[in-house]
């Protein structure tokens, strides 16, 4: 519920009056003795939903953006023809729920800070979550998400789309590009500080860690989690749903794969720093275009008819333009996807000839089966046949002490070879069912003893 003050220009008294008095809705007037420009002050309840069409129609009955509207948060209203007025506005659908267009424009507003706090705040998001990534810490990566303001400027930008608000919709697409890149470079200086001060192992593989390796090498998976967080995002802005809990949402879907690109730049690993800058692209796009069509979804426009047809066009050019680059950006994000599930069947039929070589053999088993993809394991260093790449499968055989055969090797060898182009390197170790290792060294592929 809602309840509205408004300011009535002199000579529009009646005109009003009459207009809220055909709409059933009760109020109370206040002589206006403070000023030239105004005759009175009228107060009056509104469900919720109707606030948007009531302030439309009092605009067409003379009320400019001169006038004094204000809009207030009603906890309770006793009165019959209130309810008479909630009966004729209730609906079974979100519609009944939803707020004015006036007052998502004032929400948006609210949670979007001034440009300095914006990106100073998305900057310490960055960090936090380099710190989380580098550390394995899925809690500290989370807790970056919670401070990341990315909520407002994302939907900013599907609502000024909507109500035909260029200066809106600039605004929310350039605090979100300025906030993603200046996260992505504060990410990368602290992981080069952190590299240079040797807060990080100078041998350790920072791509082995699972909360970077995850996000420099994106799947097209992703994307649905930046679809549904736009989505619900606006739905909860527009509804009153707690809206803090959605922008952590969005911050998920940008703010990790920002510090994995900054990290990569870091490391000097090119390709995995445009992988994690193609996810955030895609997931940046994504939350817009799905804002963008929820927003029209649920009936929002402009005010005027006149501008209908304008912000109808934008609207169509806005969804083409949003859809056209996630479309070319996701193709990287495909041939993600693709590559991952080659390596994965390939490892199940390794794991299946293994155990095919070792199920007339009563005393082994096969205990693990890893395969090694070269490129760093990078999907633009692959190509299209992700075998093509394998670098070494490497299997795991328990047994008793002195269950080492020579015979064994050799078929694991030549089957697996046999769903691989060119010679793979085949590593079987033998290891007692105890988990010590065997005296017996490791045979690899080119019978090479590994050390």
């Amino acid at each position: 519920m809602r309840h509205i003050q408004v300011t009535i220009p002199i000579g529009k008294r009646k005109a009003l009056l009459d207009l809220l008095d055909d709409e059933g809705i009760d109020y109370v007037v206040t002589d206006e003795t403070s000023s030239r420009e105004y005759d009175a002050v009228v107060s009056f309840p509104v469900p919720t939903n109707a606030v948007e069409p009531i302030l439309d129609s009092l605009q067409d009955a003379g009320i400019d953006e001169d006038a004094h509207t204000v809009v207030l948060d009603a906890e309770t209203v006793v009165s019959r023809q209130f309810e008479q007025l909630q009966d004729e506005y209730a609906t079974e659908t979100v519609e009944e729920e939803q707020i004015s267009r006036q007052e998502l424009l004032t929400r948006a507003d609210e949670l979007t800070p001034t440009f300095s706090v914006f990106l100073a705040m998305t900057v310490i998001s960055a960090i936090v979550a380099t710190v989380g990534l580098m550390l394995d810490s899925p809690a500290v990566v989370v807790g970056s998400m919670v401070i990341a303001p990315l909520i407002g400027p994302a939907l900013s930008a599907s609502i000024g789309t909507v109500v035909n608000d260029r200066e809106v919709f600039m605004a929310g697409m350039r605090y979100q590009f300025t906030g993603v890149f200046g996260g992505i470079i504060a990410a990368a200086v602290v992981a080069w500080i952190f590299q240079s001060l040797f807060l990080v192992p100078p041998g350790a593989e920072i791509t082995e860690i699972d909360e970077i390796a995850e996000r420099i090498a994106p799947e097209l998976l992703l994307l649905p989690v930046a679809l549904g967080a736009g989505a619900a995002g606006i739905l909860s802005l527009a509804t009153g749903f707690s809206i803090a809990i959605v922008g952590v949402m969005i911050a998920a879907a940008l703010v990790p794969p920002m510090a994995a690109a900054g990290i990569a730049i870091a490391y000097g690993l090119p390709v995995a720093a445009v992988g994690s800058t193609v996810l955030v692209l895609v997931n940046l796009l994504g939350v817009n275009l799905s804002g963008l069509l929820t927003l029209r979804y649920m009936g929002y426009r402009p005010n005027s008819w006149f501008e209908v047809s304008t912000a109808h066009t934008k609207f169509v050019k806005q969804v083409a333009v949003f859809v056209a680059v996630i479309t070319i950006l996701s193709l990287f994000l495909a041939s993600t996807t693709f590559a991952s599930y080659q390596v994965s069947e390939f490892e199940g039929t390794a794991a299946t000839e293994a155990e095919s070589v070792l199920e007339s053999e009563d005393e082994l088993s096969l205990l693990e089966v890893e395969v090694e993809v070269h490129g760093d394991g990078f999907p633009l260093d692959r190509s299209l046949d992700a075998t093509q790449q394998v670098d070494v499968v490497v299997i795991e055989v328990g047994g008793p002490p002195g269950a080492y055969d020579e015979t064994i090797v050799s078929s694991l060898e030549e089957r697996i070879n046999a769903h691989t182009t060119g010679e793979t390197e085949v590593q079987v170790r033998f290891v007692t069912t105890g988990g010590a290792e065997l005296d017996q060294p490791t045979e690899t592929a080119d019978d090479v003893p590994a050390t």
